[in-house]
Protein backbone atom coordinates (compact mmCIF):
# COMPACT_ATOMS: atom_id res chain seq x y z
CA UNK A 1 0.00 0.00 0.00
CA UNK A 2 1.08 3.51 -0.96
CA UNK A 3 2.99 5.04 2.43
CA UNK A 4 1.20 8.14 1.53
CA UNK A 5 -2.33 6.89 2.46
CA UNK A 6 -2.86 8.28 5.94
CA UNK A 7 -3.29 5.85 8.99
CA UNK A 8 -7.03 5.00 9.43
CA UNK A 9 -7.77 5.78 5.42
CA UNK A 10 -7.61 2.88 4.10
CA UNK A 11 -10.81 3.12 2.07
CA UNK A 12 -11.55 5.56 -0.56
CA UNK A 13 -14.62 6.45 1.60
CA UNK A 14 -12.45 7.02 4.10
CA UNK A 15 -10.23 9.44 2.63
CA UNK A 16 -12.68 11.16 1.19
CA UNK A 17 -14.98 11.77 4.05
CA UNK A 18 -11.51 13.26 5.67
CA UNK A 19 -11.52 15.77 3.01
CA UNK A 20 -15.28 16.65 3.72
CA UNK A 21 -14.53 16.73 7.13
CA UNK A 22 -11.30 19.23 7.00
CA UNK A 23 -13.24 21.59 4.44
CA UNK A 24 -11.27 20.38 1.42
CA UNK A 25 -14.13 19.68 -0.91
CA UNK A 26 -17.99 19.60 -0.31
CA UNK A 27 -19.46 16.10 0.47
CA UNK A 28 -21.35 15.22 -2.96
CA UNK A 29 -23.99 12.04 -2.50
CA UNK A 30 -22.48 11.01 -6.72
CA UNK A 31 -19.14 10.89 -5.58
CA UNK A 32 -20.04 8.94 -2.15
CA UNK A 33 -21.47 6.42 -4.37
CA UNK A 34 -18.38 5.92 -6.66
CA UNK A 35 -16.06 6.18 -3.96
CA UNK A 36 -18.30 3.07 -2.51
CA UNK A 37 -17.84 0.94 -5.74
CA UNK A 38 -14.03 2.17 -5.95
CA UNK A 39 -13.69 0.33 -2.44
CA UNK A 40 -15.95 -2.92 -3.75
CA UNK A 41 -13.39 -3.11 -6.47
CA UNK A 42 -10.23 -2.96 -4.09
CA UNK A 43 -11.88 -5.83 -1.78
CA UNK A 44 -12.21 -7.89 -4.86
CA UNK A 45 -8.90 -6.99 -6.22
CA UNK A 46 -7.48 -8.21 -2.28
CA UNK A 47 -9.04 -11.45 -2.55
CA UNK A 48 -7.36 -12.31 -5.94
CA UNK A 49 -4.38 -11.24 -5.18
CA UNK A 50 -4.24 -13.42 -2.12
CA UNK A 51 -4.38 -16.76 -4.36
CA UNK A 52 -1.61 -19.22 -4.28
CA UNK A 53 0.59 -18.09 -6.85
CA UNK A 54 -0.52 -20.89 -9.42
CA UNK A 55 -4.32 -20.59 -9.24
CA UNK A 56 -3.83 -16.65 -9.62
CA UNK A 57 -1.56 -17.63 -12.84
CA UNK A 58 -4.42 -19.68 -14.46
CA UNK A 59 -7.34 -17.08 -13.54
CA UNK A 60 -4.98 -14.93 -15.29
CA UNK A 61 -5.04 -17.05 -18.07
CA UNK A 62 -8.76 -17.94 -18.35
CA UNK A 63 -9.45 -15.20 -20.87
CA UNK A 64 -13.00 -13.84 -20.79
CA UNK A 65 -14.55 -16.68 -18.58
CA UNK A 66 -12.10 -15.67 -16.12
CA UNK A 67 -12.50 -14.21 -12.70
CA UNK A 68 -10.75 -11.29 -12.49
CA UNK A 69 -12.32 -8.48 -11.32
CA UNK A 70 -14.59 -6.49 -13.63
CA UNK A 71 -12.67 -2.60 -13.71
CA UNK A 72 -14.53 0.60 -13.60
CA UNK A 73 -14.82 3.08 -16.39
CA UNK A 74 -15.68 6.90 -14.37
CA UNK A 75 -17.17 9.41 -17.01
CA UNK A 76 -18.83 12.70 -16.05
CA UNK A 77 -18.23 16.43 -17.05
CA UNK A 78 -15.53 18.12 -16.55
CA UNK A 79 -14.43 19.02 -12.98
CA UNK A 80 -16.51 16.42 -11.16
CA UNK A 81 -14.07 14.72 -9.07
CA UNK A 82 -12.78 11.48 -11.60
CA UNK A 83 -9.50 12.05 -11.16
CA UNK A 84 -9.71 12.80 -7.43
CA UNK A 85 -11.30 9.98 -6.37
CA UNK A 86 -9.44 7.32 -8.81
CA UNK A 87 -5.85 8.35 -7.82
CA UNK A 88 -7.14 8.09 -4.07
CA UNK A 89 -7.81 4.07 -5.22
CA UNK A 90 -4.67 3.98 -6.62
CA UNK A 91 -3.25 4.85 -3.65
CA UNK A 92 -5.17 2.19 -1.38
CA UNK A 93 -5.32 -0.62 -4.27
CA UNK A 94 -3.98 -3.88 -2.89
CA UNK A 95 -2.01 -4.37 -5.91
CA UNK A 96 1.60 -5.63 -5.95
CA UNK A 97 1.79 -4.42 -9.65
CA UNK A 98 -0.28 -1.29 -10.68
CA UNK A 99 0.86 1.53 -13.03
CA UNK A 100 -1.45 4.66 -13.48
CA UNK A 101 -1.12 6.93 -16.04
CA UNK A 102 -2.44 9.22 -19.00
CA UNK A 103 -4.24 7.39 -21.58
CA UNK A 104 -2.04 9.34 -24.26
CA UNK A 105 1.31 8.50 -22.52
CA UNK A 106 0.23 5.31 -22.20
CA UNK A 107 -0.63 4.57 -26.27
CA UNK A 108 2.70 6.59 -26.94
CA UNK A 109 4.24 3.48 -25.10
CA UNK A 110 2.17 1.49 -26.50
CA UNK A 111 3.60 2.84 -30.15
CA UNK A 112 7.07 3.31 -28.81
CA UNK A 113 6.69 -0.77 -27.89
CA UNK A 114 5.49 -1.93 -30.86
CA UNK A 115 8.47 0.12 -32.97
CA UNK A 116 10.82 -1.35 -30.64
CA UNK A 117 9.33 -5.14 -31.67
CA UNK A 118 9.42 -4.41 -35.44
CA UNK A 119 12.87 -3.26 -35.46
CA UNK A 120 14.22 -6.32 -33.36
CA UNK A 121 12.60 -8.41 -36.37
CA UNK A 122 14.61 -6.47 -39.06
CA UNK A 123 13.47 -7.22 -42.82
CA UNK A 124 10.96 -10.22 -41.18
CA UNK A 125 7.86 -8.18 -40.58
CA UNK A 126 5.49 -11.03 -40.79
CA UNK A 127 3.36 -11.52 -37.45
CA UNK A 128 1.55 -9.35 -35.12
CA UNK A 129 3.42 -7.59 -32.64
CA UNK A 130 0.56 -6.47 -30.28
CA UNK A 131 -0.04 -10.07 -28.21
CA UNK A 132 4.41 -9.50 -27.41
CA UNK A 133 3.26 -5.83 -26.30
CA UNK A 134 0.39 -6.77 -24.31
CA UNK A 135 2.13 -9.86 -22.61
CA UNK A 136 5.00 -7.43 -21.38
CA UNK A 137 2.64 -4.77 -20.18
CA UNK A 138 0.40 -7.41 -18.66
CA UNK A 139 3.39 -8.71 -16.66
CA UNK A 140 4.40 -4.91 -15.46
CA UNK A 141 0.98 -4.39 -13.93
CA UNK A 142 -2.01 -6.00 -13.18
CA UNK A 143 -4.29 -2.52 -12.33
CA UNK A 144 -3.80 -0.25 -14.87
CA UNK A 145 -5.85 2.87 -14.23
CA UNK A 146 -6.16 5.35 -16.92
CA UNK A 147 -6.57 9.59 -16.34
CA UNK A 148 -8.61 11.42 -19.59
CA UNK A 149 -9.35 8.49 -21.52
CA UNK A 150 -10.26 9.66 -25.14
CA UNK A 151 -9.32 8.34 -28.18
CA UNK A 152 -8.45 10.90 -30.46
CA UNK A 153 -5.90 9.40 -33.18
CA UNK A 154 -6.60 6.71 -36.01
CA UNK A 155 -3.87 4.70 -35.28
CA UNK A 156 -4.64 4.35 -31.39
CA UNK A 157 -8.49 3.33 -32.69
CA UNK A 158 -6.91 0.82 -34.92
CA UNK A 159 -4.90 -1.48 -32.10
CA UNK A 160 -7.11 -0.60 -29.25
CA UNK A 161 -9.57 -3.95 -29.66
CA UNK A 162 -6.92 -6.07 -30.28
CA UNK A 163 -4.41 -4.75 -27.45
CA UNK A 164 -7.01 -4.95 -24.97
CA UNK A 165 -8.15 -8.30 -25.68
CA UNK A 166 -4.90 -9.53 -24.60
CA UNK A 167 -4.77 -7.80 -21.86
CA UNK A 168 -7.77 -8.74 -20.27
CA UNK A 169 -7.18 -12.25 -20.80
CA UNK A 170 -4.12 -11.92 -18.85
CA UNK A 171 -6.08 -11.07 -15.82
CA UNK A 172 -5.29 -7.12 -16.15
CA UNK A 173 -8.18 -4.96 -14.53
CA UNK A 174 -8.77 -1.51 -15.95
CA UNK A 175 -10.23 1.39 -14.05
CA UNK A 176 -10.42 4.70 -16.12
CA UNK A 177 -11.95 7.93 -15.98
CA UNK A 178 -13.55 9.73 -19.10
CA UNK A 179 -15.43 12.75 -19.95
CA UNK A 180 -17.71 10.56 -22.21
CA UNK A 181 -19.47 7.55 -22.30
CA UNK A 182 -17.75 4.84 -24.27
CA UNK A 183 -19.98 4.94 -26.82
CA UNK A 184 -19.34 8.19 -27.41
CA UNK A 185 -15.21 7.38 -27.56
CA UNK A 186 -13.77 8.58 -31.07
CA UNK A 187 -17.06 9.92 -31.75
CA UNK A 188 -16.80 11.49 -35.69
CA UNK A 189 -13.21 10.17 -36.00
CA UNK A 190 -12.00 9.20 -38.87
CA UNK A 191 -12.63 5.32 -40.06
CA UNK A 192 -14.68 5.27 -36.37
CA UNK A 193 -15.52 1.46 -37.24
CA UNK A 194 -12.23 0.47 -36.17
CA UNK A 195 -13.11 1.40 -32.52
CA UNK A 196 -16.61 0.17 -32.21
CA UNK A 197 -15.16 -4.00 -31.39
CA UNK A 198 -13.16 -2.44 -28.35
CA UNK A 199 -16.37 -0.63 -27.19
CA UNK A 200 -18.10 -3.80 -27.42
CA UNK A 201 -14.92 -5.34 -25.62
CA UNK A 202 -14.66 -2.52 -22.95
CA UNK A 203 -18.23 -2.59 -21.75
CA UNK A 204 -18.01 -6.33 -20.88
CA UNK A 205 -15.31 -5.80 -19.07
CA UNK A 206 -15.66 -2.70 -16.96
CA UNK A 207 -18.55 -1.22 -15.25
CA UNK A 208 -19.52 1.92 -16.60
CA UNK A 209 -20.15 4.69 -14.09
CA UNK A 210 -21.66 8.38 -14.69
CA UNK A 211 -20.25 10.38 -12.16
CA UNK A 212 -23.09 13.36 -12.03
CA UNK A 213 -21.83 15.29 -9.45
CA UNK A 214 -23.56 18.74 -8.63
CA UNK A 215 -20.63 20.88 -9.10
CA UNK A 216 -17.05 21.61 -11.18
CA UNK A 217 -14.92 20.93 -8.19
CA UNK A 218 -11.34 21.77 -10.26
CA UNK A 219 -13.09 25.29 -11.11
CA UNK A 220 -12.99 26.66 -7.67
CA UNK A 221 -9.11 25.99 -7.54
CA UNK A 222 -8.63 28.94 -9.66
CA UNK A 223 -11.78 30.70 -9.73
CA UNK A 224 -11.61 34.01 -7.62
CA UNK A 225 -7.96 33.37 -8.04
CA UNK A 226 -4.82 35.84 -9.05
CA UNK A 227 -3.55 33.84 -12.73
CA UNK A 228 -1.39 37.18 -13.86
CA UNK A 229 1.96 37.70 -12.09
CA UNK A 230 4.18 40.05 -12.35
CA UNK A 231 7.47 39.50 -11.85
CA UNK A 232 8.67 42.66 -11.16
CA UNK A 233 6.60 43.34 -7.84
CA UNK A 234 7.39 41.95 -4.66
CA UNK A 235 6.28 38.48 -3.78
CA UNK A 236 5.14 38.27 -7.35
CA UNK A 237 7.00 34.68 -7.74
CA UNK A 238 5.96 33.30 -4.33
CA UNK A 239 2.45 34.26 -5.15
CA UNK A 240 2.70 32.25 -8.40
CA UNK A 241 4.62 29.18 -6.30
CA UNK A 242 1.56 29.20 -3.92
CA UNK A 243 -0.73 28.76 -6.58
CA UNK A 244 1.05 25.85 -8.40
CA UNK A 245 1.31 23.78 -5.02
CA UNK A 246 -2.62 24.49 -4.43
CA UNK A 247 -3.37 23.15 -7.82
CA UNK A 248 -1.17 20.56 -7.61
CA UNK A 249 -2.33 19.41 -4.35
CA UNK A 250 0.89 17.01 -2.90
CA UNK A 251 1.13 15.24 -6.15
CA UNK A 252 4.54 14.16 -7.85
CA UNK A 253 5.39 16.38 -10.96
CA UNK A 254 8.52 15.88 -12.78
CA UNK A 255 10.05 16.45 -16.03
CA UNK A 256 8.10 14.95 -19.03
CA UNK A 257 8.13 15.27 -22.79
CA UNK A 258 4.55 15.49 -25.20
CA UNK A 259 5.60 13.49 -28.60
CA UNK A 260 4.40 14.98 -31.70
CA UNK A 261 4.55 12.75 -34.61
CA UNK A 262 7.80 12.12 -34.89
CA UNK A 263 9.57 14.73 -32.26
CA UNK A 264 8.91 15.20 -28.55
CA UNK A 265 8.22 18.49 -26.91
CA UNK A 266 9.86 19.05 -23.75
CA UNK A 267 8.16 19.83 -20.77
CA UNK A 268 9.77 20.76 -17.53
CA UNK A 269 7.22 19.94 -14.87
CA UNK A 270 4.14 17.81 -15.64
CA UNK A 271 1.56 16.94 -13.03
CA UNK A 272 -1.06 15.23 -14.81
CA UNK A 273 -3.08 17.20 -17.12
CA UNK A 274 -0.99 20.72 -15.74
CA UNK A 275 2.28 21.36 -17.10
CA UNK A 276 4.54 24.45 -16.14
CA UNK A 277 7.39 26.07 -18.56
CA UNK A 278 9.46 28.94 -18.84
CA UNK A 279 8.85 31.51 -21.26
CA UNK A 280 12.48 30.07 -23.45
CA UNK A 281 11.15 26.72 -23.34
CA UNK A 282 8.57 27.23 -25.92
CA UNK A 283 9.42 30.48 -27.47
CA UNK A 284 13.39 30.73 -27.56
CA UNK A 285 13.08 26.68 -29.28
CA UNK A 286 12.05 26.38 -33.10
CA UNK A 287 8.23 25.16 -32.18
CA UNK A 288 5.04 25.93 -33.94
CA UNK A 289 1.41 25.47 -34.54
CA UNK A 290 1.30 21.55 -33.87
CA UNK A 291 3.93 21.63 -31.27
CA UNK A 292 1.26 24.05 -29.07
CA UNK A 293 -2.01 22.10 -30.62
CA UNK A 294 0.13 19.32 -29.15
CA UNK A 295 0.15 20.92 -25.36
CA UNK A 296 -3.41 22.49 -25.28
CA UNK A 297 -4.74 19.30 -25.85
CA UNK A 298 -2.90 17.29 -23.50
CA UNK A 299 -2.98 19.86 -20.20
CA UNK A 300 -6.16 21.50 -19.23
CA UNK A 301 -3.85 24.41 -17.52
CA UNK A 302 -0.75 25.21 -18.50
CA UNK A 303 1.93 27.94 -16.49
CA UNK A 304 4.59 30.36 -18.53
CA UNK A 305 6.87 31.55 -16.61
CA UNK A 306 8.94 34.50 -16.60
CA UNK A 307 7.45 36.50 -20.09
CA UNK A 308 9.97 39.17 -20.82
CA UNK A 309 9.24 42.56 -22.12
CA UNK A 310 9.96 41.31 -25.92
CA UNK A 311 11.99 43.64 -27.94
CA UNK A 312 12.01 44.69 -31.54
CA UNK A 313 14.84 42.28 -32.52
CA UNK A 314 13.00 39.34 -30.77
CA UNK A 315 10.34 38.73 -34.29
CA UNK A 316 10.74 35.22 -33.96
CA UNK A 317 9.79 35.08 -29.90
CA UNK A 318 7.36 37.53 -30.44
CA UNK A 319 5.22 35.71 -33.37
CA UNK A 320 5.73 32.19 -30.96
CA UNK A 321 4.42 33.62 -28.08
CA UNK A 322 1.14 35.20 -29.98
CA UNK A 323 1.10 31.63 -31.68
CA UNK A 324 0.66 30.14 -27.87
CA UNK A 325 -1.79 32.23 -26.59
CA UNK A 326 -3.52 31.98 -29.85
CA UNK A 327 -3.62 28.28 -29.68
CA UNK A 328 -4.70 27.69 -25.79
CA UNK A 329 -6.73 30.68 -26.16
CA UNK A 330 -8.84 28.92 -29.16
CA UNK A 331 -8.54 25.63 -27.13
CA UNK A 332 -9.88 27.29 -23.68
CA UNK A 333 -6.78 26.21 -21.91
CA UNK A 334 -6.34 27.70 -18.77
CA UNK A 335 -3.28 29.72 -18.51
CA UNK A 336 -1.14 31.19 -15.66
CA UNK A 337 1.60 33.64 -16.31
CA UNK A 338 4.50 35.29 -14.34
CA UNK A 339 5.70 38.15 -16.92
CA UNK A 340 7.48 41.75 -16.64
CA UNK A 341 4.65 43.69 -17.20
CA UNK A 342 1.26 44.04 -17.57
CA UNK A 343 0.04 42.68 -21.02
CA UNK A 344 -0.06 45.90 -23.04
CA UNK A 345 3.44 46.96 -22.30
CA UNK A 346 5.17 42.98 -23.05
CA UNK A 347 6.09 44.06 -26.47
CA UNK A 348 8.33 46.81 -27.83
CA UNK A 349 7.86 46.14 -31.50
CA UNK A 350 6.64 47.97 -34.29
CA UNK A 351 4.62 46.32 -37.48
CA UNK A 352 2.95 43.57 -38.03
CA UNK A 353 4.00 41.69 -34.66
CA UNK A 354 2.67 45.06 -32.65
CA UNK A 355 -0.65 44.49 -34.73
CA UNK A 356 -1.16 41.12 -33.72
CA UNK A 357 0.40 41.24 -30.11
CA UNK A 358 -2.56 43.82 -29.55
CA UNK A 359 -4.61 40.67 -29.87
CA UNK A 360 -2.23 38.72 -27.79
CA UNK A 361 -2.93 41.20 -25.05
CA UNK A 362 -6.88 41.31 -25.19
CA UNK A 363 -6.40 37.59 -25.05
CA UNK A 364 -3.88 37.83 -22.28
CA UNK A 365 -6.48 39.80 -20.30
CA UNK A 366 -9.32 37.92 -20.74
CA UNK A 367 -7.96 34.21 -19.82
CA UNK A 368 -7.30 35.94 -16.50
CA UNK A 369 -10.59 37.07 -16.13
CA UNK A 370 -13.14 35.07 -13.96
CA UNK A 371 -15.68 35.05 -17.14
CA UNK A 372 -12.94 33.05 -19.08
CA UNK A 373 -12.37 30.55 -16.41
CA UNK A 374 -15.57 29.84 -15.32
CA UNK A 375 -16.48 29.11 -19.03
CA UNK A 376 -13.92 26.83 -20.02
CA UNK A 377 -15.70 23.96 -19.04
CA UNK A 378 -15.40 21.95 -22.29
CA UNK A 379 -11.86 21.60 -21.58
CA UNK A 380 -10.71 17.63 -21.76
CA UNK A 381 -10.92 17.77 -18.06
CA UNK A 382 -11.77 14.78 -15.69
Amino acid sequence: MDQRVAEGERSVAAAYDRKVADGEISGDPAQEDVAGRLDELARALAETDQRPGLLRRLVAGAGASGRAPAGLYIWGDVGRGKTMLMDMFYARAPVRRKRRTHFNDFMADIHARIRSVRDGRGNDDSGDPIPKVAAAIGEEARLICFDEFAVTDIADAMILARLFEHLFAQGVTLVATSNVAPDNLYAGGLNRPHIVPFIRLLKAKVEVLHLDAADDYRLHKLEGRKVYFRTDEPGGRGELERLWRGLVGGRNCGPGTVEVGTRKVEVPSICQSLARFGFDDLCTKPLGANDFLALAHRFHTVVVENVPIIEPQQRNEAKRFILLVDVLYDNRVRLVVSAAAEPDDLFHGEGTEAFEFRRTASRLHEMRSASYLRDVEDMPMT
